[in-house]
């Protein structure tokens, strides 16, 4: 199990400077907010692409994926009746697709909860077939750049739309690809009924990528819950991809989330051994 960090807490930082703390506090792994490279991921070019990458291996980082798919864009939606705005939207996730195999990565994890909202016109079967059929269309490219796409259950405080691990399972059946997968959420989780070692335990196999965080919105190991069940849950489960950190709260400073977090989850990981 490795540990890597979502990394649009480090604001203002440069990419080098993010790399090298980043490493140094222990994370193997960077998960990239496309808006902290460009307004659009089409602005970053295949240059700075490997530039970005080249930076984060020098640091013996791998730039793991991409999340915050579609936040700070217009015009892209997943659920809406609008046609042009769902083509635009496969369009723009294909491009992500490809810039994050163009950055080394291999997970792009769907969350961006207002641009999946259902509106008041829009029925939850309208939403389904809506989305699946977006995911759909994308697999093929996906599938030929060894990306992923990982589903994000997100809680009902954030969206009205894929609200359980359930609810997200729903769709990727219906998108029915290797390349479409379940991403858990810690945060998420607690929002569930039942404990959270029992849902990473019914979604063994299924689960393709993994968000660390408390319902207090900072990292683990600054609030109430209790990590080691859950990596050991993990563990057990036979999950052998990235965990990675996912703040909302940067008040605390981003070193400070960054370590705190780093060595919960190593003590937590330790104690499962």
């Amino acid at each position: 199990m490795k540990f890597a960090i979502c990394q649009e807490l480090f604001e203002d930082w440069s990419w080098e400077r993010q790399c090298q703390f980043i490493a140094e506090t222990g994370y193997e792994g960077i998960e990239v907010a496309p808006f902290t490279l460009a307004p659009r991921i089409t602005d970053v070019s295949l240059d700075r692409r490997r530039e970005l990458r080249s930076v984060a291996e020098a640091h013996g980082l791998q730039i793991i994926g991409l999340h915050w798919l579609l936040a700070k864009t217009t015009g892209l939606h997943l659920t809406t009746a609008d046609a042009a705005v769902r083509r635009a939207t496969i369009d723009y996730l294909i491009a992500l697709g490809d810039a994050c195999a163009d950055l080394g990565g291999h997970v792009l994890v769907f969350g961006s909860p207002a641009q999946r909202n259902l509106d008041a016109t829009t029925t939850r079967e309208e939403g389904m077939q809506r989305a699946s059929e977006i995911f759909r269309a994308c697999m093929p490219r996906f599938a030929e750049r060894g990306v992923k796409l990982c589903v994000e259950p997100l809680t009902p405080r954030e969206t009205n739309f894929l609200t359980t691990c359930a609810e997200a399972m729903e769709l990727i059946e219906r998108v029915n690809h290797s390349h479409c997968v379940l991403h858990q959420d810690v945060k998420a989780m607690l929002s569930e009924a039942g404990p959270i070692p029992a849902l990473i335990h019914k979604y063994a196999g299924k689960t393709g990528h993994f968000h660390a965080n408390d319902s207090n919105l900072l990292g683990p190991g600054m609030g109430d819950t209790d990590f080691a069940p859950i990596l050991a849950a993990l563990q057990a489960s036979g999950y052998d991809g990235w965990v990675s950190v996912e703040v909302f709260d940067y008040k605390p400073g981003c070193e400070r989330i960054a370590r705190e977090s780093f060595a919960t989850l190593k003590r937590s990981r330790d104690l499962g051994k």
